[in-house]
């Protein structure tokens, strides 16, 4: 017994033998079963808001073009430049990593005045 559990370990069967096959079968059995019967805590938390993705579109000179909802940004567009500059580089970061320059960046506004969404035009 103690002979085949240490062949099991070192895993020296050929392929397509019974103990191989007890092998993988042992291998998938525990990569299939054991999610149902622990919990790994890989889930999304509860409070997670998915309504308002991130949006990214090249703009065709080797830039891209990043929507971002305007509430998700916490700054006023009125402040200075790089305050501003500041808060959108860490809104977009989680996208596109911290290798981009943002270049530049509008608000745009729904038909009753409000800001909606942030478009912010970057370089790696």
């Amino acid at each position: 017994m103690q002979k085949t559990l240490k062949s099991y370990f070192f895993w020296t069967h050929q392929r397509g033998s019974f103990h191989y096959d007890v092998m993988v079968t042992l291998i998938l059995a525990f990569i299939f079963v054991t999610p149902h019967l622990w919990n790994y805590g890989d889930k999304p938390p509860a409070n997670a808001s998915f309504v308002n993705p991130i949006q990214v579109t090249g703009d065709g000179d080797h830039g891209i073009i990043v929507t971002v909802q305007y509430n998700d940004v916490h700054v006023d567009p009125s402040a200075n430049y790089s305050t501003v500059s500041h808060a959108l580089q860490r809104a977009i970061e989680p996208v596109t990593g911290d290798a981009v320059a943002i270049v530049r960046w509008e608000t745009v506004w729904d038909s009753s005045g409000r800001p909606t969404v942030w478009k912010v035009w970057a370089r790696r």
